[in-house]
């Protein structure tokens, strides 16, 4: 699509933008109004921000989006890596195993984790058969839970833009850097990997936008130690039912999400106008 073609395509664009725009801007206008209380107090952000809850599930929400993204980036760019260099009717079903978290809820899947990861479920209880005697890891309802139940979510949102990165690099590069005599590791450290850095950091900052908001993974595989900022929005809602407070966190929520998401649009719109 050319910037003509962009620029025809707005007026039909324009009525589900502006609807998409009112579905999230009134709600999150609502939420910054209660925190205020009214408009008139900041007093729900000075009351979070020195609370040792808040700072723990801070520290919890940074520590755990982290991990995951990371982990999440090394097996998304393995499978990418894997179906760049099948053929495309063989990378087309492939293709369909990358999408299949996507058809199951993630509530769904979490639940489905608890039997896997539990103190009797499949692992412990395959591991304990191999052994002959009990065995009970510690795999749920800690921080171990919360890293596979997310990055079983992230990694498919990851394999998408490292394997656009991967198929545009021209297959020339590579058999150059064989006919210079590169063994495939250095080909893989001096070709693959720079010229995929775009696609590496774009999936990179879209598991971070994902986990960050991340409620129902820690809620049911997490302990207590594992709160996250979503989590402590339900606290103050459900539990202690102070409003203010709780909107105060969502309010904080959204512009830690921003903090991710601004550099991954500018990056996404950079390199659209850099295909014009």
């Amino acid at each position: 699509m050319n910037i003509k073609a962009a620029k025809d395509a707005g007026p039909f664009i324009a009525p589900a933008a502006i609807l998409s725009l009112l579905v999230a801007l009134l709600p999150f206008i609502f939420i910054f109004y209660t925190s205020t209380s009214g408009g008139t107090s900041t007093d729900a952000f000075a009351s979070i921000l020195g609370s040792n809850l808040f700072q723990r599930a801070m520290r919890t929400t940074l520590e755990v989006a982290f991990f995951s993204s990371v982990i999440s980036l090394v097996l998304g760019y393995i499978v990418a890596l894997h179906l760049a260099r099948q053929s495309p009717r063989r990378r087309a079903a492939l293709m369909v195993l990358v999408l299949l978290p996507f058809w199951t809820s993630i509530l769904v899947k979490s639940f489905a984790f608890t039997i896997i990861l539990g103190r009797e479920g499949i692992i412990n209880s395959f591991l304990s058969w191999v052994w002959g005697a009990e065995i009970v890891l510690p795999l749920i309802f800690n921080r171990i839970g919360v890293l596979i139940g997310m990055t079983n979510y992230l990694t498919p949102l990851v394999v998408f833009p490292v394997l656009a990165s991967l198929l545009a690099i021209d297959p020339a590069l590579y058999r150059a850097a064989e006919v210079m005599g590169a063994k495939p590791s250095r080909i893989f450290f001096t070709v693959t990997l720079p010229l995929s850095a775009p696609g590496v950091l774009a999936g990179l900052l879209s598991a971070a936008v994902m986990s960050l908001g991340f409620f129902i993974v820690p809620a049911l595989l997490g302990g207590r130690q594992d709160i996250m900022l979503a989590n402590l929005v339900d606290f103050y809602t459900r539990e202690v039912l102070d409003w203010n407070v709780a909107s105060a966190v969502g309010v904080i929520l959204f512009v830690l999400v921003a903090i991710f998401a601004i550099p991954a649009a500018i990056m996404r719109r950079g390199k659209q106008q850099g295909a014009y």
